[in-house]
């Protein structure tokens, strides 16, 4: 009876500890994840803060979407959007310093994504020289 008690407790704390896992993570993607995140931050950190600026760099995004993702920055702390009522009007996007707390989670990802790349290239140049 004892062991069985325990095994509930350890299970139990197993899957609190799961769930608290999987609950952090759900929230970090929710406020980095996507194709575009984190691109639109890197290119703003390399010093890209206009608009048109930003979609030149991020290849591959549309208007709609930029805009989109930059509210959704904004709203998460990450940017901030500066307007200058001059003539003519002037809009630029900025990093907040909470979007420092990502360089470990850049860098993480940017090592692994050079590995990947690495790895896929290994396998596949295996691949041919194992095809008859």
């Amino acid at each position: 009876m004892k062991e069985q008690n325990e095994t509930q407790k350890n299970s139990k704390e197993f899957s609190d500890d799961c769930h608290k896992l999987l609950s952090s993570v759900s929230d970090a993607l929710y406020a980095i994840g996507g194709k575009w995140k984190l691109m639109i931050i890197i290119a703003m950190a390399r010093g890209n803060h206009r608009f048109t600026e930003l979609q030149r760099m991020v290849n591959g995004i549309s208007a709609r979407v930029l805009s989109s993702e930059l509210k959704e920055l904004e709203m998460n702390g990450f940017i901030v959007k500066k307007v200058d009522v001059g003539y003519p009007v002037s809009i630029e996007y900025h990093l907040l310093p909470y979007s420092e707390t990502l360089e470990e989670v850049v860098g993480a990802l940017s090592r692994w994504g050079m590995q990947h790349r690495e790895k896929i290239k290994n396998d596949m140049s295996t691949q041919r020289q194992t095809k008859p």
